[in-house]
């Protein structure tokens, strides 16, 4: 039985805690704020009550996995999961309106072919078929395996099995996702439905590989569901009773300044209110930048691994209080496209970038009792993409704010008169919550692109110390996060040989 120090109680690393106390080891999580879950926080006001993070959750096989292999219990046992039905509601920049059913593909392409026009549907199907090779093709070495130590064929090969496109005289393969849009699917509201997924992880379509297209597939084949009774920090909050019931200690307003090494090998952690608390392995759930300044300033990857990500994108989230109750019929997720998509993406993604005039905006209505003080109001979460790092200009903020609010009436026509209050969440909030630099969001790992959307291995050169989370292997997203608990565990039990879930 080893003592292990986790440094974060973000949902990566409170999965690997979780898994590592069921295999028989003594573990304790330091956690620098006063509470768990990491991006997933809880903001509560006049009996309202909205997710601050993520709103709705992809591939919960993830978490249900985790409450499997740490006792009998299931996660339905827990937190009541639901499926959000439509998956989302998609208004186009030329007024089209289409709802997606949720995990039916007959019946997300019979309601594009309603919407959009016939042959819309077959478009997106062979899209679809597409994808899920390349799903295929990925899924093992992207999500389930530790990173490979030749992790340059991940970085080389572009797995997405795009349709030659005759242009001229020469035939090309699409290489990025807005190629798969403009060349394959052939209609720009299509296009702008499939970019959509990339921009929601903070990704520039027109740079992003082809394989980007495992994020719509993962949707579209597994559904989206909701955490009905408090949202997606129920979810946080199953996952550290979970923890407790494995007997994980936490200590909370504990902040890590340092790790302890020792010939090569770590010897614990060093608390800033002072002492040492020793442990065989460390499991660090902390960006790159506070990872590295644990560790002295000293390179905790060696020459030739994936470099860590740096940077990105990040989050604007408007929290609006509303009285008047949610009206039946509502969708949960309403995605407002940009009516200018490329003056979008060059204002995020650009020379200087920057927040876009006219963003694409997602607004969330969850149907929760939990969320509001009666029946009769209604909490609604309305959410753009802005870079990382836009400051503490709190008028700039406030200004995109009322932009999107101004795109949310397309969908809540009655917004103004209903409004009670709001609250805007910055990126300044994300990086409270995470730690991470200027409030980036870590981006799922994707191959391709020479490696540059890949994140670095769980195992470093330290011996014993480990990363988990967004920021190392298999990168940023709920299900991601969570197999990056299991990749952890299962290399601290088994050692280097372990190869992933079987």
């Amino acid at each position: 039985m080893a003592r292990i120090a986790v440094i974060g109680a973000g949902m990566g690393a409170m999965a690997a805690a979780a898994r590592l106390a069921v295999a028989g080891h003594r573990v304790a999580v330091y956690e620098r704020t006063a509470t768990y879950g990491g991006a997933l926080r809880r903001f509560e006001r006049d009996g309202f009550s909205f997710d601050t993070g993520p709103g709705l959750l992809p591939l919960p096989a993830v978490w249900r996995d985790l409450f499997v292999k740490t006792g009998k219990e299931p996660l339905e046992s827990r937190v009541e999961l639901v499926q959000v039905d439509p998956s989302a509601r998609h208004v186009f920049a030329d007024g089209t309106d289409v709802s997606l059913p949720n995990a039916s593909r007959a019946g997300v392409l019979a309601a594009l072919d309603a919407a959009l026009g016939p042959d819309a549907g077959r478009r997106w199907g062979d899209f679809l078929v597409r994808a899920r090779e390349t799903w295929d093709r990925t899924r093992r070495p992207l999500l389930e395996e530790p990173l490979w130590p030749n992790w340059e064929v991940l970085a080389e090969r572009e797995p997405y099995p795009a349709v030659p496109h005759k242009r001229l005289l020469r035939t090309r393969r699409a290489g990025t996702l807005a190629e798969v849009g403009a060349w394959e699917l052939r209609d720009a509201r299509l296009a702008a439905l499939l970019e959509s997924h990339a921009l929601a992880h903070g990704l520039d379509p027109r740079t992003a590989p082809a394989n980007t297209a495992v994020l719509p597939y993962m949707e579209y084949a597994f559904g989206v569901w909701y955490v009905r009774g408090g949202g997606l920090r129920e979810l946080a909050r199953a996952v550290y009773e979970r923890c407790l019931a494995r007997r994980v200690e936490f200590h909370f307003g504990a902040e890590v300044a340092g790790v302890v090494e020792k010939d090569g090998r770590v010897a614990g952690v060093e608390l800033a209110e002072g002492g040492v608390a020793e442990a065989e392995f460390v499991v660090a759930g902390v960006a790159p930048g506070v990872l590295e300044s644990l560790c002295g300033g000293s390179p905790v990857r060696g020459d030739g691994e994936v470099p860590a990500q740096r940077g990105g994108a990040s989050r604007l989230t408007v929290l609006l209080a509303l009285r008047g109750g949610r009206p039946e019929g509502t969708a949960h997720r309403t995605v407002l496209h940009a009516p200018d998509r490329e003056a979008e993406l060059e204002a995020l993604f650009g020379t200087t970038p920057g927040m876009a005039a006219r963003p694409t905006v997602t607004v969330l209505r969850p149907e929760d009792p939990a969320l509001v003080p009666g029946p009769d109001h209604e909490a609604v979460t309305v959410t753009s993409v802005v870079p990382a790092g836009t400051g503490a200009d709190a008028g700039k903020h406030q200004e995109h704010a009322e932009r999107l609010v101004q795109a949310a009436e397309r969908a809540i026509p009655d917004l103004r008169d209903r409004l009670l209050w709001h609250e805007v969440r910055t990126p300044a909030d994300v990086a409270a919550a995470t730690g991470a630099a200027d409030g980036a969001v870590p981006v799922p790992a994707l191959a391709g692109v020479g490696g540059r959307l890949l994140h670095p291995a769980n195992s470093t050169r330290i011996e014993g110390l480990f990363t988990v989370g967004g920021w190392s292997h298999p990168g940023g997203g709920l299900p991601h996060a969570g197999m990056s608990g299991a990749l952890v565990a299962g290399l601290v039990v088994e050692g280097p040989e372990f190869r992933g879930s079987q």
